[in-house]
């Protein structure tokens, strides 16, 4: 008998659904949000809960629990340095999971399995208000000021060559008073 024991077997052995976990709790380590099936993201958020709390200690010891559970160092990386001290003050609750629907080949429940509290991005329009630094935003910055350069220059070598280019058609359009040359007469004639 099964009493009190809450593990979601999603049709898989045992080895086969941790790895699938991890690799679904790495990729909403990475990519901020993950669409899955309504059972696996219930399996997948209690382990991103879990990962979110050892991130939360910091320690190396924490930090190897982490890497041998999800087995993907870039991934316990961004989690430790950009996600934990982001929900430093939240006491648990780190994931959501919004309902889709019935996906279409086979009616399984969908849902979207994405952080509580994503840290806020501004726009690349100037009239977004700025927000509080954040570990997410220092890189953004740079990354915005290197784009807004990099856009300055092409706009100014973009107005020198239509610059050019619009000097050019004026020198090869003809007056409206000049007559035409003799090509062109002999042009029409034909």
């Amino acid at each position: 008998m099964r009493h009190r024991k809450q593990t979601a077997k999603l049709g898989r052995k045992g080895e086969h659904r941790n790895m699938m976990l991890a690799n679904l709790v790495c990729s909403l380590i990475l990519h901020r949000r993950v669409k899955t099936t309504l059972a696996k993201a219930k399996a997948a958020r209690s382990l991103a809960e879990k990962m979110v709390t050892l991130a939360k200690k910091g320690t190396i010891h924490h930090r190897r629990l982490a890497v041998a559970r999800l087995h993907q160092e870039d991934a316990v990386r961004i989690l430790f340095k950009e996600i934990a001290p982001f929900h430093k003050d939240r006491p648990g609750g780190y994931t959501r999971i919004i309902k889709l629907g019935q996906r279409r080949g086979d009616a399984a429940p969908m849902a979207i399995l994405e952080w509580v509290e994503e840290p806020y991005v501004p726009s690349t329009s100037t009239t977004a208000p700025q927000s509080e630094e954040s570990p997410l935003n220092a890189t953004s910055k740079e990354e915005e000021n290197e784009k807004a350069t990099s856009a300055e220059a092409s706009q100014s070598s973009e107005s020198k060559a239509e610059s050019t280019e619009s000097e050019s058609v004026t020198d090869q359009t003809p007056n409206a008073d000049s007559s035409p040359s003799q090509e062109e007469q002999g042009e029409k004639k034909e």
